[in-house]
């Protein structure tokens, strides 16, 4: 019994901090942090420089072509991740004669078919507006 307690002795430590950390900044925060008065304007949300205006028909609409770019980023990123382990273990996968050209043909013509539909819609076109793009089906 004594010798699984060591083995088990690291992880055990590890969920310890993972559970003490955050206690121990929420307490210094609490016990640290800044006490503001309440104040209309200091509670307001800060809308990057723009007045926050509640239900206002002239307020300005926000363009999200940013998020949108970001969005595509993360996804052909967390996709390329899939690809190195691959590319890595090419060598191995044909020495145990494992056929994976043909899974990696289709993962990438997915990728790209997604790249070039994006390409279309016109998501990563940050000049051109919306309206003036050509319809993607005729």
């Amino acid at each position: 019994m004594d010798n699984s307690l060591c083995a088990h002795l690291p992880v055990l430590i590890q969920i310890a901090i993972g559970v003490a950390l955050p206690v121990l900044i929420l307490v210094a925060s609490h016990l640290f942090g800044q006490r503001a008065s309440a104040n209309a304007a200091k509670n307001s949300p800060y809308e990057c420089g723009v007045p926050a205006a509640q239900n206002s028909p002239f307020r300005p609409r926000f363009v999200v072509r940013f998020q949108v770019a970001a969005m595509l980023f993360i996804l052909f990123d967390v996709e390329v991740v899939f690809l190195i382990p691959w590319a890595l273990s090419f060598r191995e996968l044909l020495a145990q004669h494992i056929a994976i050209a043909v899974p990696s043909a289709v993962f990438i013509s997915v990728i790209s078919l997604g790249l070039l539909y994006e390409i279309r819609k016109g998501a990563l076109d940050w000049d051109t507006p919306k309206s003036k793009l050509p319809p993607l089906c005729e």
